[in-house]
This record gives structure tokens, sequence and C-alpha cells, in this order.
């Protein structure tokens, strides 16, 4: 297309800053069906087609090398334009820190004897003890304390001389170069999507500096204060709060704990709602305190600013017990997790995408709140005909309460928090860093006793509470144990003076007792349950399984992977988790005869309904009729599991059925889906056992809340295993396990 010169800026609110001539390229722009860059005197303007038939409009200009949202407005169909905003300026503030390696994974790294430096730095970005805003330093911190001169903040600036508007599909975009935020540079990008009300702001910027970790504020300044301007938000008890803006100015941004991220400005009729990325925004901790993810600021008694946050202070959950010796033990590891916030990767030369949404609205605060919360399914994991939700790895110290309490009737803080996330099926982590887990029985059998008398009463019909356990017995690193129903065992050490493998204990039945790895695959075996690693490849598993690939138990099929965390958190990576997830899943799958899975956990503690619990989630969909009840056979979600029969998601993008038709040279993956966000791009991954290869299916032509189907040629000749994953414009996705090629 031939290359159009468009002045931006002349004649447009000269009083605020002087007019700029620049040259727009329009080369990579081409008309869409729905979205429409106008590029004139004044600037360039995209008009665009929402939902429920509203008009949307974002124009943009250039002041004196500054970047200026010009005007934001919505209208209804035949309706008048509602000004949302005009002459607003592109914030960005970022916080660096230096990435370090914590002991947990160093020490292992010695011990193994891989402490070289390349491995060193390997790890580092997979570090999840780091706490790189914490001085003098988290108590698992290497070397030296860390020093305020190590932390930098820094606001954008901007010397922009070019712009460039793009067609990718059904979107285009509208991108300034000359951003400059502290030790990063790069591009500002503004995006709109056909038939959404959608605008996406982002900061694309890298830095050639070592070892950064960051968190990063982004949003607009410059929103009018009129008589009716006010912004509205739910408080995490879920009631409607509002500020009019009748206080004294702010120096600082104030983060607002808001519900489902979510902050709404009210301008006449109709609104502008601000949030992160539903998941790509928030890294991985051991709890999912509401730290307060969006902002106001009033900038002078005329104008405000709006927009999306990492507070630089993290928080740890409210520790849940009576006594003061429990009380106190937990508020300490709450201080622990409070302290560990590891923020996000910026390894050198990564682009950073360091995003904001905004959402257009002609209609009220209230409306529009639930129009946007429908991209999250209101926050809920969706049901799906033939599936049933299913999420675990929670250390909740369940037998301790039902013994603190000295009953099992209770109603835990966190039972309503699985409830209203759609969850079915959890299972839990007990004797963790509580009780007595390595205890020969004396102790550990009626903490067991207490932990499945706890489970059982808070079990229903359509909600099962499993009683499980991160063993972390005789296999290097972190394990995971699955029963297909309550059993006593212990794992206190080698099996000596005659101790059986199993006995009848009365009071208890039978009681297994293990002592070795052999005796961990035989319990496996003779109970049919199941293991896998926990978090691989980082935490107190750096270096596993990679360490015991060719050992017996990692072979047999009763090991049936490892879980997936989204951690770390690069925002350079389309993909959540990666490089560590599925780089694993890949290996794993080559190493053993069989595929091996990845199932989706959580690896937290206490929660409470006010926690913003879905954002730091992704569940499994497993294929199941029903859910077992307490006292039936928990094996159909057992073997489901062992099968893979499963997907995994952040909840905006479902699978409803997948398979593989054909063979050879003539093999189709087949798969359907229904999704939120407008997607960004599918993957068909296979291996031949050594070099893994993908396909990549570009879906930037989709609109938002659709469904699709996929038929996807390939050759099956000489494969192992193959594997397919979806993934959407805001960083969200689904994946399905491996499946072995026959």
């Amino acid at each position: 297309m031939k290359l159009l010169a468009v002045v931006l800026g002349l004649g447009v609110s000269t009083a605020i800053c002087a007019a700029q001539s620049v040259n727009c390229n329009m080369q990579g722009y081409k008309a869409v069906d729905g979205v429409r860059a106008v590029a004139g005197a004044g600037g360039v303007t995209l008009n665009w087609q929402g939902e429920a038939q509203q008009e949307l409009r974002a124009e943009f200009a250039l002041r004196d090398g500054q970047p200026v949202v010009a005007e934001l407005a919505a209208r209804k169909a035949g309706g008048a334009w509602i000004e949302l905003g005009k002459e607003l300026t592109p914030q960005f503030e970022v916080t660096t820190g230096r990435r370090r390696i914590s002991t947990t994974e160093l020490d292992i790294l010695k011990r193994l004897g891989k402490d070289t430096p390349a491995i060193e730095d390997e790890y580092k970005w997979n570090v999840f003890w780091d706490a790189p805003l914490v001085v003098p330093g988290h108590e698992r911190l290497v070397g030296p304390g860390r020093t305020q001169d190590e932390i930098q903040r820094a606001a954008v600036s901007y010397k922009s001389d070019a712009c460039t508007v793009k067609t990718d599909g059904d979107r285009v975009s509208v991108t300034f170069n000359g951003l400059t935020l502290g030790i990063f540079s790069g591009d500002l990008q503004f995006t709109v999507y056909k038939g959404s009300n959608l605008l996406r702001q982002e900061a694309m910027a890298s830095t050639e500096a070592k070892d950064v970790a960051f968190i990063y504020k982004a949003g607009l300044k410059g929103f009018a204060i009129a008589k009716d301007t006010k912004v509205v938000w739910r408080d995490t008890s879920q009631m409607w709060q509002e500020d009019d803006f009748g206080g004294a100015v702010n120096q600082q941004p104030v983060n607002l704990r808001a519900r489902n991220r979510l902050e709404i400005m009210q301008a006449g009729a109709g609104s502008l709602a601000v949030f992160p990325p539903p998941h790509k925004f928030f890294f991985a901790r051991e709890n999912e305190v509401n730290g307060g993810y969006v902002y106001t600021r009033k900038d002078s008694d005329s104008s405000f600013s709006l927009g999306v946050m990492q507070p630089e202070r993290c928080e740890g959950y409210d520790p849940w017990g009576v006594s003061t010796e429990v009380w106190t033990r937990r508020a300490s590891t709450a201080r622990s997790q409070a302290e560990n916030c590891a923020l996000y990767n910026a390894p050198p030369g990564t682009v950073q995408r360091m995003a904001a949404y905004y959402y257009l609205s002609a209609t009220g605060s209230h409306a529009t709140q639930q129009a946007v919360m429908a991209y999250t399914h209101d926050d809920v994991y969706k049901p799906v005909a033939g599936f049933k939700t299913v999420t675990g790895h929670f250390h909740l110290e369940l037998n301790e309460m039902v013994r603190d309490r000295g009953t099992s009737d209770l109603s835990p803080t966190w039972v309503p928090v699985f409830r209203g996330l759609g969850i079915n099926i959890v299972y839990l982590g007990d004797f963790h860093d509580d009780s007595d887990a390595r205890d020969p029985g004396p102790k550990r059998l009626p903490e067991q006793k207490a932990y499945f008398e706890g489970a059982a009463k808070l079990s229903d019909k359509n909600f099962l509470v499993m009683p499980e356990e991160e063993a972390n017995a005789f296999i290097d690193g972190h394990t995971y144990y699955m029963n297909p129903k309550p059993i006593y065992f212990t794992h206190s050490g080698p099996r000596t003076n005659g101790q059986p493998f199993e006995e009848n204990i009365a009071g208890y039945g039978t009681v297994y007792h293990l002592g070795s790895t052999d005796d961990v695959l035989r319990f496996m075996n003779e109970t049919k349950s199941i293991l896998w690693v926990a978090h691989p490849r980082t935490k107190s598993s750096a270096m596993y399984p990679d360490m015991y690939k060719d050992k017996d138990y990692f072979l047999s099929d009763r090991f049936i992977g490892g879980s997936w965390e989204s951690l770390p958190v690069d925002l350079s990576q389309p993909r959540l988790c990666e490089v560590r997830c599925f780089g694993v899943n890949d290996d794993m799958s080559n190493w053993a005869p069989k595929p091996k899975f990845m199932l989706a956990e959580g690896d937290t503690y206490m929660k409470a309904p006010g926690d913003d619990t879905y954002s730091s989630f992704a569940v499994n969909y497993l294929k199941l009729d029903k859910v077992p009840l307490f006292n039936e056979s928990w094996s159909p979600i057992v073997e489901g599991i062992h099968d893979g029969n499963f997907f995994g998601t952040t909840g905006e993008i479902l699978f409803h059925n997948w398979g593989i038709e054909g063979v050879g040279a003539k093999s189709v993956y087949t798969a359907t889906i229904e999704y939120t966000f407008p997607l960004e791009f599918a993957e068909l991954v296979w291996s031949d056992g050594a070099k893994v290869d993908r396909k990549i299916i570009p879906l930037t032509d989709t609109t938002a809340f659709g469904t699709k189907s996929f038929r996807i040629p390939f050759d099956a000749t000489g494969k192992k295993w193959v594997r397919f994953a979806v993934w959407d414009s805001a960083g969200d996705g689904a994946w399905l396990q491996p499946v072995q090629v026959k």
C-alpha cells in the first residue's frame, strides 16, 4: 500500500502545547469491516464497531514529542456521541530491582554439583523465593543484604517523532516511537478490536541491564472533573463504592482494593472501565490477598488519572486458628509470604509488554461492569457439559483446624472461595508445614483421621474435598500424592526393626509404611494412586525431574508428570509459563515411554472471599459425568488424570472436545473451543522423542465471544506425541495434554 504522509497535532489544542508535524506510516494499514482508521490534519482517529451495536472512537495526536489521546467517545446505535475523555496523557511508571537466585535453588544446585554460572543464571529466572524490593532482604536471600540503590523508580517520558498504523486480522493498532521508562526504552501502542469495546494501551520496551525484575503502573492522565464525575468500584465484600473527587489533591496513585481488579469512571450517560490483563498481570505468590491493582489519582481540582498498578508492598494472608501457638506460627508464615513479592522478569533484550485495558461504553457504570465481567465469566470457571473442574495443592491445615477447634463441624473461610469460583473438586495438601508429617504413626495417624473427617464434612454432592498430600518423601524435590480414597500411610524414614510395608492397626484399618522409592512406587501401584513433581524446576524442585528422569518411579505410568503454575512471569512471552512449564512438559514426554501431563495447581495457603483468587489461578477441566461423593471411590478422578482426559485453562478459553483423526501423513488434529477475549494464536506441538517442533495458527481475525472449530492436518509419521493449545490477546490460555501418536 502506498505510504501516506499525515500531519499529526496541527490545529488541535495549541494552547496546551505546540503542534508537531510528523509522517505517520500507514503502509501496514488495511481497512477492516468494523474498524476504520482515518488520518487527517488533526491526527489519527480509530472508529470501530463494539458490542451491542455500540460505536467507539479513539483519536490520537502528537504534541511536542508527547503522544496524546485526544478523545475517547462512545455512542449507541443512532445516538449522540458521549465524550469519555479528551487530551489524555498516557502514563507509565516502573519500579525495578535486581533478580537474584534464592538459597532454596542455589543449595540444590550446589548439592548436585550443578552450581555453574550458566546454570545459576538459568535458574535465577525461575526463582520463586525472591523479593527484589525488600531491604535488607528476604530470609532466603543469597549474598549480602539488599540496599536501597538496587531499587530504581522512573516515570515515562516521550520523544516521539513517528507513528505507525497497522492492521493485524480484525484489529488495528497505533504505535508511537520514542518511549523511555527508566532503564527501559521502546514504543507506546494502542490497539482496538473489531466487535469489542476494548482498547489496549501498552508500553513495549526492553532493557539491556542485567538481572532486572520489575513492576509497573499504566494509565491515562487528564480526565476532567465535572459536577457528575465519579469513579466507582466494588470493594472486596462486593459493595459498590465511589469517589467523587471532593477531597484534597493526591501526590501518589491511590491503589483501590477493587473486586475483580476493575474500576469504572462515570461520564454522563457513558462510562470507561479500567482493568489489567486478567491473569498475565499477576505473578505467582503463595496467597491471593487483594493488594489493590487499579488506581485513581486526583491531580488537581479539575483533573484526575486512572490506571492499573502492582503495589510495591505485598501482604500476607490472614491466619485462621484459635490457640496463640497456632495463630503465632501461621502469622509468621503469612509475614514470610508478604515479603515474597517476586515481580516480573526482564531478561536483557526482551520486549516487555506493560498493558492496561479500557472498556469504552455508552451505558452506565453498572451495565459496563457486567459487560466487562463477561470476559472472565464473572470470575467464575464456567460449567462445561461432560466436565468437572479440579484444582488443588492448597496448604490449608484442615486437620489442625479440626484438632484446634475440637470439632470437625467447621466452615473455613476458603470453602466459599472455591464454591464461588465454580470448583467441583479441590485436593488439599496438609502435612506440609503443619502437623507431624514425618511421625511414624502415633501422632500422624490421629492427625490423618482428623484430616479425613474434616474433608468428609466439607464435601457435598457437587463439591468434593480430597485430603491428599505433598509428601516429599524419598524422591528428590517435592512430589504430590493423589489417592483414590482416604488411605492411612507414613513416610518417616527407612523401614527398620521389621516394620512391615502394610499392617492393620485398630481404629485405622490398613496402614502403609513407606521407607524408600521402591515403597513409594509399590504404594502407588497397589492403591492405584498417582504422583507428580510439584513446581518442577523451581523452589525445592529445582533440577527436578531432570535428575531422576531415568528412575523407575519416574518412568512408571503412575508418575503422571508435573504441576503447572504461572511461575515465572515474563511479559515478553505470549504464553503463560512458556519456558518452565511447557518446557518441562515436553521434556518429560520425550524422556518417558508415554507422554507426561501438566496438572494446573495453585500452591497457595489460606484464602478468604475477599481475596483476588481468580487472577492467580488456572484450573483443570476433567472429563467426568458426576462428582463422586466423599464415601464413594475417587478412581474416576484419579484415573481420568492418569489417562490425560483433562485440559488446563485460565478460564477464558474452554475446550468442548478434541481428538486425532486419520493416521500417518493424513492425520488431522481436531478441537472445538469457546472463548471471550479475541484470540491470538493456536499451536500444535509435537516431537519425535528428541526434537520438539510446532505449527502456529494465527487467530487475530477472531472477534470477542465466539466459538471455533479446528481441523489441523499434520504428518504423524515418526512422531511420538502431539499436544494443542490456544492463547488469546490478553495472554489467557487453554492447553490440552500430550497424546501419544499411534
